[in-house]
């Protein structure tokens, strides 16, 4: 398992990248807030994406499309996949549950 620093890290940047993201989108369309762990993006229509870290197993959590997904960082491809194998990127999932509840473009910078 990864160490707490390296992980807070990661964290960290994934939070950063979301939110400059989120930024780029009229607040009236898509609100983001940040509290601690969990970074809450909510649409015109009150749903929501909530990315959530889970320290104690060193992965991120997402809730969006009725589903919650578990993330895990792989170290060899720099990528946050799904722990379950099913092929899901954390920031394009992200992207997709956004685009879903506020029908905008939820774009990272580079």
């Amino acid at each position: 398992m990864m160490d707490e620093a390296r992980y807070n890290q990661l964290v960290a940047s994934v939070f950063k990248k979301m939110l400059a993201a989120a930024d780029s989108i009229d607040p009236d369309i898509l609100e983001a807030e940040s509290t601690g762990d969990m970074l809450t993006l909510t649409a015109r229509s009150r749903e929501k994406c909530i990315v959530n870290t889970q320290r104690a197993v060193r992965q991120m959590w997402v809730a969006g499309k009725g589903q919650g997904i578990h993330f895990d960082y792989d170290e060899a491809t720099g990528t946050w996949k799904d722990d379950k194998g099913r092929g899901l990127e954390l920031y394009a999932f992200v992207a997709d549950v956004v685009r879903d509840i506020s029908d905008a473009d939820f774009v990272y910078p580079s």
